[in-house]
This record gives structure tokens, sequence and C-alpha cells, in this order.
């Protein structure tokens, strides 16, 4: 895990759990957690309050969830009014090849 953030950051905790969880229905809270660089604890949480709320919901199969979005949800804050959590995923899921891509594009920039 890098170093953590200190300020703000263009995105919340909960954008970024729910992107890593379309990117992967199966993902394990630790996967979820080192991707979005959070604690267990802090990806629990808002897993729950993302299905508190009807964004998120899951099936237990074994050992392992499986997470079902709906994409039809409006966003919760007033400005975002009538975007839905679809239009919200188009934008920030993307194939996890890509996405490494980028990475390694930006650290070989001087």
């Amino acid at each position: 895990m890098s170093e953590p953030q200190i300020g703000w950051t263009f995105l919340t905790s909960h954008a970024r759990v729910l992107a890593s969880i379309a990117d992967n229905r199966n993902a394990r809270i630790r996967d979820i957690a080192a991707r979005c660089q959070l604690t267990e604890r802090a990806v629990q949480k808002i897993i729950a309050d993302l299905e508190s709320d009807g964004y998120l919901s899951h099936t237990r199969r074994g050992r392992t969830n499986s997470y079902r979005i709906d994409p039809s949800k409006i966003l919760r804050h007033p400005a975002e009014a009538g975007l839905t959590v679809a239009s919200l995923l188009s934008m920030l899921v993307r194939d996890e090849s890509e996405r490494q891509h980028d990475i390694e594009q930006a650290r070989s920039k001087p």
C-alpha cells in the first residue's frame, strides 16, 4: 500500500469501493481494501452503507460474496440529481489492464 493521501481527493471512499466492486463482483473485502487503500473494516462499513440504501446487495456463495449493483439508483447528492449509479460507473470503471497501463505511463513521465 502506498502512502496515505493528505488533504482532499476527488472521489469518496464509497465511490472507490463501488467502482472496485463493479470491476470484480466477486472481490474479497481484503482485495477491495487493498485496491482502494482502505482498511478492511472501512470497506465493511462502506458496503453496509451501500447495502442499507439499496445501491448494493450480495449473495453468499460458500465462503465468498457475489455483489450486485443497482445501476438505476439515483446518486444521493442534490448536485447530481437525476444521475444514476450507471452513469457514475461508466466514468470510473475501466478494464484493469487499461488502468494498469495508465499507471505505468504516469510513472514513466519525468
